[in-house]
């Protein structure tokens, strides 16, 4: 089984793919290519895949699930910050 040497990202222009970065390979050597439509946004994705990819990708305070009503609604905080 030959190597991978590079992943790249490519357009197809009706006559040839042209990649949309420059490449490291030799000329005028042969190359097995490997084609897998891109998928934009969430097409093609279950709503699990999506929430999966966010997992642990949010910012926030360490008291967000305790105190969620004070940073949605603005409410008062339930529980007094320790060290204050």
């Amino acid at each position: 089984m030959a190597e991978v040497v590079e992943t790249l990202t490519a357009v197809y222009d009706g006559q040839v793919l042209r990649p949309e970065h420059p490449v490291d390979l030799k000329l005028n050597a042969r190359y097995v290519v490997t084609v897998e439509r891109e998928v934009q946004g969430t097409e093609g994705q279950s709503a699990w895949d999506v929430l999966e990819k966010l997992v642990g990708s949010v910012e926030a305070p360490e008291d967000w699930a305790a105190e969620h009503d004070h940073y949605l609604y603005g409410t008062p905080k339930r529980h007094k910050e320790s060290g204050s």
